[in-house]
């Protein structure tokens, strides 16, 4: 009998005799104690308790964990020799179910290597919600993608063996001349995706997005960041190496099919926005300075949350004399984020041998809705900006956490918070290319975020292409001067 019950783990670092009651060998009526440890993903190693051992290797057997009057068998499996445990032990090696014993003593749960196949039929039963006319756009998407790869990968394949320095220039003609001709093919394939899911449902794009990444899967595969868009390895979209593919905006890949994806990729008006909102951060902290007269003051105390990579502030400290103006506190829930951002700045300060004022904060949206978020109050801020924080957000989180950060300004303190609005053009290539999903918002929505103040004055305005809006909040020196909506 197998059992998807939790169970405790096999080994016991304080006693072999407690181990003696959990797990066992069992072959015919045999029922031998063993010691087991995990040492593969997909076998376990163990060693016999007292004299008996099983003496057939060629004979399969079936393993035997007890836990608090439960039981669970798992098996057939074959014992392995093992030198470790010179004839003493050995290792089991699953035959037909095959679990995953990392799972099982990390987790203490049982999950099977082939568990994934028991979705099957209802996988494969999703594409009859798929319309016709979005299956005649992916076949043919696929099929012309596959002859554009394989006329790339020739012609790579022609001078492969030029010097690196030919295959660079020839490369580049490639890039220049067929290249373009490829991005004008695929940017018309995005309208007319644009224009085949327009007036989907909810329910409708997860549908149509789910099969069409599986049938372009090996195209996605092709390009970097969509790779990571799709496959998540921190846990979300958006982290902070994806925002350095996007910053850096360039022809990435082995081959030149991969660096036109990759190249298309980061050049859709939303990743410009991502660009765009760097300069637009800048302008905006600089024009607060001047506007509040912090010219001579030592240093304006500035928050920025979900920083990611932070590359904004290499567009802020242009200058030694810049260290001294600023104060940063950097928050993000990712530690790696941060270390990016640590190694990015360190890279700064280097350049201008200089020392920036940086605190490094790894508080979670939930720990920011506490009454002190921060070990060490660093008092309140002058200016405090999130660039894509808001756009994962529900309704009820955001509202508390724009209101939460509005507390934190000083009297005449200003607040930008960026959105994705509700008219990005790439919408669709980042749902259904890139499994990037965002809670896009209209103007008014945006402003609805921050509960009426007389205190606030609230304005929204857009980067250049348009895809991202910011709210502009500045918080009054008196309380008595009504809210600008």
């Amino acid at each position: 009998m197998e059992s998807a019950k939790n169970i405790l783990q096999l080994t016991d670092t304080n006693s072999e005799v407690s181990n003696q009651e959990k797990a066992f060998l069992l072959h015919g009526t045999d029922k031998i104690p063993i010691f087991t440890e995990n040492t593969s993903k997909y076998s376990l190693s163990f060693r016999y308790l007292g004299r008996r051992s099983h003496n057939q290797p060629e004979e399969p057997v079936r393993l035997l964990i007890k836990n608090n009057g439960d039981s669970v068998e798992l098996g057939p499996c074959h014992v392995l020799s093992d030198a470790n445990h010179d004839g003493h032990g050995g290792r089991l090696v699953f035959t037909n179910a095959v679990y995953d014993f990392e799972c099982l003593l990390g987790k203490n749960k049982i999950l099977k290597l082939q568990a994934p196949f028991s979705d099957l039929p209802q996988i494969l039963a999703r594409k009859d919600a798929i319309r016709p006319s979005f299956k005649e756009y992916t076949a043919d998407l696929t099929y012309a993608l596959s002859v554009y790869k394989n006329l790339f990968d020739e012609m790579d394949s022609q001078y492969s063996e030029e010097s690196e320095e030919i295959k660079k220039s020839v490369q580049q003609a490639v890039l220049n001349t067929e290249g373009h001709e490829f991005m004008r093919f695929f940017h018309e394939k995005g309208e007319e995706l644009n224009h085949l899911v327009r007036g989907f449902n909810q329910k409708e794009h997860q549908q149509h997005g789910f099969y069409f990444r599986r049938q372009l899967w090996n195209f996605i595969l092709c390009c970097a960041l969509m790779t990571r868009t799709n496959l998540k390895p921190r846990g979300y979209a958006g982290d902070s190496e994806m925002m350095k593919m996007i910053y850096i905006d360039d022809y990435q890949g082995d081959t030149t099919f991969c660096k036109l994806m990759q190249k298309y990729t980061v050049g859709v008006p939303a990743a410009q926005s991502v660009r765009n909102r760097r300069t637009l951060i800048m302008e905006m902290l600089l024009k607060f300075r001047q506007t509040n007269c912090y010219a001579t003051q030592k240093r304006i105390k500035i928050l920025s949350v979900a920083c990611g990579p932070a590359f904004e502030v290499e567009d802020i400290l242009r200058s030694p004399e810049d260290f001294e103006k600023y104060h940063f506190t950097l928050l993000d829930q990712d530690p790696r984020a941060l270390d990016d951002a640590n190694r990015f700045i360190s890279s700064i300060e280097n350049k201008f041998d200089a020392h920036a004022k940086i605190d490094y904060a790894n508080i979670s949206v939930r720990l920011m809705l506490g009454k002190t978020p921060f070990k060490t109050d660093p008092g309140k801020f002058h200016f405090i900006y999130s660039m894509g924080l808001f756009d994962y957000l529900s309704t009820p989180v955001a509202k508390a956490i724009i209101n939460k950060l509005y507390q934190m300004l000083i009297p005449g303190g200003e607040l930008v918070v960026g959105n994705f609005h509700v008219s990005n053009p790439s919408k669709p290539f980042m749902e259904y290319w890139g499994d990037w999903h965002l809670i896009h918002r209209t103007e008014q929505e945006f402003k609805n975020l921050l509960l009426e103040s007389s205190a606030a004055q609230k304005s929204v305005i857009f980067e250049d292409s348009g895809s991202q809006m910011f709210l502009d909040i500045k918080k009054s020196t008196s309380p008595r001067q009504p809210a600008a909506n």
